[in-house]
Formats: structure tokens, sequence, C-alpha cells
């Protein structure tokens, strides 16, 4: 991998992973060997949180087991915790300009929400966010996983949205 290339891990935790994520944490997992540079984040449901206030939605409240990484980072690693979809904070931009980063491969849960987000994020400030699609997937489904791709060939453009691990395969479509 390059040099200015880094590995950002989305919200692969213990609460995300069920059937349409179980394989996500390995995949995760085995991806931090090609990347020099690695971070991971863990969503937060802090109280006051926009996601209990008008979404009613109580899971991964901080402390619980739900937030808990379910995948070992490498120790080299930037974790950090995150209460809102997307990963890019003051905190990532931080790592991202102390390392060097003009890319970042995103990958990690879920596809139609927190990755797509975050790659968006990352675009908008001019940093080249390239998708890693065979390493995202959505607790929504294959559906919410195919859209969130749809979503980001058209918001990030179709080249940064690898279909496979070869990084040369995109998608044909828009």
């Amino acid at each position: 991998m390059q040099a200015h290339t880094g590995l950002l891990i989305i919200d692969v935790q213990k609460g995300f992973v069920g059937p349409e994520t179980t394989h996500i944490p390995k995949i995760a997992q085995d991806l931090q060997a090609e990347y020099r540079h690695v971070a991971a984040s863990r969503f937060i449901n802090n109280p006051n949180s926009p996601h209990r206030r008008f979404l009613n939605w109580e899971r991964l409240l901080p402390g619980s087991r739900e937030t808990e990484l379910a995948f070992k980072p490498v120790p080299s690693a930037f974790v950090f915790e995150k209460p809102q979809y997307s990963a890019v904070s003051y905190d990532l931009l931080r790592w991202i300009h102390v390392n060097g980063l003009s890319e970042v491969h995103v990958c990690g849960i879920d596809t139609e929400v927190c990755v797509l987000t975050s790659a968006t994020a990352l675009f908008e400030v001019s940093i080249k966010p390239v998708v890693l699609a065979w390493a995202c997937a959505s607790g929504g489904g294959s559906e919410s996983h195919a859209a969130g791709l749809l979503a980001l060939r058209r918001l990030i453009g179709k080249n940064n949205v690898w279909a496979d691990q070869s990084g040369t395969s995109y998608f044909a479509s828009n």
C-alpha cells in the first residue's frame, strides 16, 4: 500500500454485528496488515444524542458491551469514539494530517449510513476517500448496502468505490 494511504474502519462493534454483517470483523482484522496507518471508530450513543431524541434509539450506550470493537485493532491503530454518523472529526483530521495521508480507504458498518457520511465528509475536505465495497456491509441487509454503494458512486465517484480487492474493479453504472 502507498505510504500516503490510510485505512479507516468504521464502527465494527459488537452491537453492529449481526446476520448481515457477521463477516466484517474478520475482514477488518485481516485488512489492517495491508496498511501502515490504521484508524478505527467506535460509535457511542451519548445522552441527549439526536439518535435518542429524534429516533428513540437506545442502543450502544456509553460503557455498554455493544460499543466494544468486534476485532482486535493493531497496536499502532488510532481508535476513537464518535457520537455522530460521520467519523470525520477534528481528531481524525489531525491523525490524517500528522501521518501525511492524502488518501483514506474506508470500510465497515453500515454502508448507507456511517460509511457513506464519513467518505463524503473526507471528500468535502479534499482527502481522497476510497470505499472498499467488499469490506462493508449493512445491518439493514443487502438492499441497504446496495443503496449506500449507489449513493457513494454518485457522491465520491465510481472509481473511488472498489468492488473487489484488486482495486481495479469498479462498478459499471453510476
